[in-house]
């Protein structure tokens, strides 16, 4: 295909987050052999911008094609851009592209809300034109907009594919305007490996663009109350003149210039403050920070917690609700910020720089659950996405990608008032400190407040973490909560010693679930999970508890044929690495990378030993249903191990089998999740 990206904003080098991960698309695209082309802008225009932009390529070794006409031309990774300098008139200059080039997609963003471009593309006729939602801001209609225009909407309507940075967009999308709105990995990362940067010596706190929709108000004030501290703001194009003179009076925020490699500042930064106040789409700078073991304290708001994939250290905030009608300087929307709570910021940043056994389990915690999302990161979805726009006749609707039904724009939080974001604040307060704290240590998502038709409590194959299931919530029927168990010694439980006997493992997980016990609830379990949500559930019928309304098991052999199992001697580590490199059980990326080898491996071999060692007791068959799923290509689990399990049921039994290996989950992501959608929908429509 021939794919032209159309950018009003810079391309090469980019502060920016969309302007970044826009380049990695158009960039992934070009490796997989598509004929690709950039139309993008300079910061700013005149003959001084454009030497000063001719000196920053070839400081960097970029080849340069030509740089006349106020348009400086080069190749980067196999993709010709072209990029204005010199001359305003960006529209003619694209137009002028278009006419060359004739793309057969047009892929235009939010980065052009004015449609200076859209426009264009649209008018052009012959080539396909798909729209990136980076930022709910830019969009021209919902309650997240800065300007609503009827007519900018309509355009919208007008172009073949829009493809939201997250699922909070794309529903905001799907609500606000009736567009038919998908979510896709449009913000790859960079090819690793990803350096171990997080750590407690590191010299600041930092907050990437300080300015009102970013939370410089919260910032300003943690400077305040911690003089002690060292702070780093780092402006870019949202910081105004304002902002830089409120930055420059405190002593103890340092002003750094931006960079486009990430790892030069985070190589500083002891925290990273997200505490946006606007919702954002994604936050590109949360991955990347959390990839590198830098923790992350960031606002509940958007697609923040998208971007956190479960990980702790998010606190509600009084979004932005009104912009004026004036732009600043920057040509940022003028914004009534509401008084913000700083307090809880305050506290978690003191525990997190006070306490550094608790900073390194954060630290280790964000950068498995990176990890584990990045070695799933793939642009052939967005690339199939192209091929079906360009091979269906104008006006068919895509289909290509299995969506979930829409669901509320908005988080729970984000639907509070600032009266009831208060009262939920001393609610949590006094939670704290009444033993609460058991629950929300196995079950982080047991915080979220509100009460869910029924909570689906999943337990990971050996080694592996609650971030295993994070993105799960939103494949599955609304009222279903996603439960997932951090087990101790991995993720933010990292330091914790790994539980040695199946016994005390579901005594334990038994307790956590006490407060749940009266109300509807299921277990879903992969491989030794499996066997640690059938050992709860016979541990519950013991003790005379409420039982689950349906067990899940995946991945996993009957448990009879652990009937008088002997367990083996424990491998050698080299041994244990290839088994685990053969069931595909940890991503490549992290058996490569040392660093994160070390540690995960505890985990993985103390949950190895605790399976291994498992051995069934005969019981009663369960009165409650059992559903089994595995993979036709399981080296290890065939079907007639899960077939087995229908002996422990005395209610209905179910088999479901898909293409893939031991984690048909993964390889086949999106036909397991929707038959395990299917099965929940089943289950709540009979109560």
């Amino acid at each position: 295909m021939r794919i032209l990206l159309a950018q009003n904003s810079p391309y090469y080098p980019a502060h920016g987050g969309g302007d970044k991960s826009n380049r990695l698309l158009v960039e992934a695209l070009a490796q997989r052999g598509h004929e690709c082309r950039v139309v993008a802008r300079a910061g700013s225009y005149g003959p001084q911008a454009h030497e000063e932009y001719l000196r920053e390529l070839q400081q960097r070794g970029t080849g340069i094609l030509s740089a006349e006409g106020g348009v400086v031309s080069f190749v980067l990774n196999a993709v010709a851009a072209h990029v204005a300098t010199g001359a305003p008139n960006l529209r003619a200059h694209f137009a002028q592209r278009v006419a060359e080039f004739s793309p057969d997609v047009i892929i235009a963003s939010t980065d052009d809300p004015a449609h200076v471009l859209l426009e264009v593309a649209l008018r052009e006729g012959r080539a396909r034109v798909v729209y990136l939602a980076r930022a709910t801001l830019a969009l021209p209609f919902g309650p997240d907009c800065a300007f609503p225009s009827e007519a900018k909407t309509e355009a919208l309507r007008g172009v073949d594919a829009v493809v939201g940075v997250s699922q909070y967009v794309a529903d905001y999308i799907r609500k606000w305007s009736g567009i038919a709105a998908v979510s896709l990995p449009i913000s790859l990362q960079e090819p690793g490996p990803y350096p171990l940067l997080g750590r407690p010596d590191n010299e600041f706190v930092t907050l990437v663009n300080p300015c009102a929709v970013k939370g410089i108000s919260i910032f300003l004030a943690l400077a305040d109350r911690m003089p002690s501290v060292r702070f780093a703001a780092v402006p870019t194009w949202g910081t105004n003149q304002q902002d830089r003179q409120a930055l420059a009076a405190r002593p103890n925020i340092e002003l750094l210039d931006p960079v486009d490699q990430i790892d030069k500042l985070l190589a500083r930064t002891r925290v990273l403050l997200v505490p946006s106040l606007w919702a954002e789409a994604r936050s590109r700078i949360i991955v990347e920070a959390m990839l590198r073991g830098v923790p992350v304290i960031a606002s509940a708001i958007g697609g923040i917690p998208e971007a956190k994939m479960g990980v702790d250290y998010l606190i509600p905030v009084r979004p932005i609700a009104h912009y004026r009608p004036a732009l600043d300087e920057q040509m940022v929307p003028v914004a009534d910020v509401p008084e913000q709570d700083v307090e809880p910021w305050q506290r978690m940043l003191e525990r997190l720089l006070a306490d550094r056994a608790h900073y390194e389990e954060l630290s280790a915690a964000s950068r498995a659950t990176a990890m584990e999302y990045v070695s799933s990161l793939s642009i052939e979805p967005f690339e199939q996405l192209l091929r079906q726009v360009v091979a269906r006749p104008p006006g068919e609707p895509v289909t290509l990608v299995a969506e979930p039904a829409p669901r509320p724009a908005a988080s729970p939080l984000e639907q509070l008032s600032p009266e009831k974001l208060e009262l939920l604040r001393l609610r949590l307060r006094r939670r704290e400190g009444s033993g609460a704290a058991t629950s929300g240590q196995w079950f982080a998502s047991a915080k979220s407040p509100g009460t869910p038709q029924l909570r689906l409590f999943c337990f990971p194959h050996a080694g592996g973490g609650a971030s295993f299931f994070a993105s799960w919530e939103r494949s599955l029927p609304a009222g279903v909560r996603v439960m997932p168990a951090q087990l101790p010694g991995r993720e933010a439980r990292q330091r914790e010693a790994p539980l040695p006997q199946m016994s005390a493992l579901v005594e334990a997980v038994a307790a956590a679930l006490e407060t749940y016990l009266g109300e509807p609830y299921a277990l879903f379990g992969h491989s030794m999970g499996a066997v640690v949500g059938f050992e709860l559930a016979r541990f519950l019928r013991q003790s005379r508890k409420v039982l689950p309304l349906w067990l899940c098991v995946s991945g996993a052999r009957a448990p009879q044929y652990r009937l008088g199992h002997v367990a083996p001697p424990d491998p050698p580590d080299e041994a244990f690495l290839e088994e685990l490199r053969r069931l595909e059980g940890v991503p490549q990326e992290v058996l490569s990378d040392p660093e994160a080898l070390r540690l995960l491996l505890p985990a993985l071999k103390a949950d190895a030993a605790l399976y291994r060692r498992y051995v069934y007791e005969p019981g009663d068959p369960l009165p409650c249903p059992i559903c089994a799923y595995g993979g036709l290509e399981d080296p290890n689990v065939r079907r007639e191990h899960l077939e087995a399990w229908r002996a422990q049921t005395a209610a209905e039994f179910r088999l479901r089998m898909f293409p893939g290996g031991h984690f048909p989950l993964r390889s086949g992501r999106e036909a397991f999740l929707g038959a395990l959608a299917g099965d929940l929908e089943d289950l709540l429509g009979r109560r």
